[in-house]
């Protein structure tokens, strides 16, 4: 494997680094203080920078306008960019638009692709992906219960949706419903484009997480679909084929995650060293810095971010190089690997900063809060552990019958 950063690359991460550091960071505090939705405004400032910079949407491919990078060099970005709750945003590279963008791209018609795709990469409108139910377990879709049934020419949907995230300020959404409810489980549900101004199409709430409703891009909401008509040119790919869709958009997805986590990770433990070594705790000056304690918890953090990095970037090649289906344990290992090492991370560095870090003062309690759901989102923790382990099972089993 060889994880040599090309120095059109380095380039880029500087130019990403910087434009953080100045335009980003600083932001953060109207961040704290606004609703999402008042901030659009200056936050449209910030992503034309962007464009100007020929920086945006990294992660498109040459053919939409994008840098057509790898998997492991949008990881690399996803890192840098992760670093800020604003950064993916501003660079035209954040979820769920980044995944719907790259069904659209693979999947949709020529219509849907004028119509939705187009507008979509150039940020001009927001999408959001209706697929987790209220009622059903989030960590399987094939356990679906909102169905979209032909009549005419229309499908007509119900369904009653949540944790559908930049649902607030939408233009479409993609929802994934039953359309073939005698088929074989993984062939019962498809994908169909839905806009959000549709009658029957209706956002109940932003839900609150953690006691922060958000708005706009920056919300989670609950949908419901209610006797919803949508023509049936509005399917995306083949009929019976949304869960194989949503395969495609969550391996590369789950990258993505991870290397947004280490971000996190790595601001955290940048901010834990900075109150560290400026933290006077004795009156003989004595700062946190001297405490061995400390000292263990940033070697413990640095050299597990170290690990889940070296991780995320072999299964992020294992993708690229062999295919989803021969990468499957790397990814299912990282997912909660990363995600506990971000938990354990954002943690103590909350902890050095003592009553500093429950505040707003710093990013780290807005980390703690909205990222805890990283070990439930994109199938829980025990999902993944249980998955990976009948399969490293069932391969020793295999072998000892030889």
């Amino acid at each position: 494997m060889d994880f040599t950063v090309s120095e059109k690359m380095k380039t880029v991460l500087r130019m990403i680094d910087t434009f953080m550091r100045k335009e980003v960071f600083p932001f953060e505090a109207s961040f704290f203080r606004h609703e999402f939705k008042e901030l659009l405004p200056e936050l449209e400032e910030k992503r034309n920078k962007v464009r100007q910079m020929g920086l945006w949407g990294p992660n498109y491919p040459e053919e939409l306008g994008g840098m057509g990078l790898n998997l492991v060099e949008h990881g690399l970005i996803s890192e840098s960019l992760g670093r800020s709750p604003l950064g993916h945003y501003l660079f035209g590279t954040q979820a769920p638009d980044a995944g719907n963008i790259e069904i659209l791209h693979l999947f949709g018609t020529d219509e849907q692709k004028e119509k939705y795709l187009k507008p979509l990469v150039k940020g001009e409108i927001r999408s959001c992906f209706a697929m987790t139910e209220v009622n059903t377990a989030g960590s399987n879709p094939l356990l679906m219960e909102g169905t979209a049934v032909k009549d005419g020419g229309d499908y007509i949907l119900n369904g009653h949706k949540w944790y559908t995230t930049g649902a607030d300020g939408a233009s479409f959404a993609i929802a994934m419903m039953v359309t073939n409810p005698n088929a074989s489980p993984a062939m019962r549900t498809s994908m169909i484009i839905v806009p959000c101004d549709n009658p029957g199409f209706n956002l109940i709430r932003n839900i609150s997480i953690m006691g922060e409703k958000g708005s706009d891009y920056n919300s989670h909401g609950e949908v419901m679909f209610q006797s919803c008509r949508v023509s049936q040119k509005n399917l995306l790919g083949k009929e019976g084929h949304g869960f194989k869709l949503a395969q495609e958009r969550l391996g590369p997805g789950r990258i993505h995650h991870c290397m947004r986590w280490l971000g996190i990770c790595n601001r955290s433990l940048e901010l834990m060293c900075e109150r560290a070594n400026e933290r006077v705790i004795e009156v003989d000056g004595r700062k946190l810095a001297d405490k061995e304690v400390i000292q263990n918890w940033v070697a413990e953090c640095a050299a597990e971010i170290q690990a889940a990095r070296l991780m995320t970037l072999s299964a992020a090649w294992s993708i690229d190089n062999l295919g989803m289906n021969k990468s499957r344990d790397e990814v299912s290992m990282i997912k909660f690997v990363v995600a506990n090492t971000m938990q354990k991370v954002i943690d103590r560095a909350l902890q050095v900063h003592g009553g500093l870090g429950m505040s707003d003062d710093t990013i780290l309690a807005y980390f703690y809060r909205h990222e805890r759901g990283a070990r439930i989102y994109d199938g829980a923790d025990e999902v993944h552990k249980a998955s990976l382990g009948k399969r490293i099972l069932r391969n020793y089993k295999k072998s000892s019958q030889k």
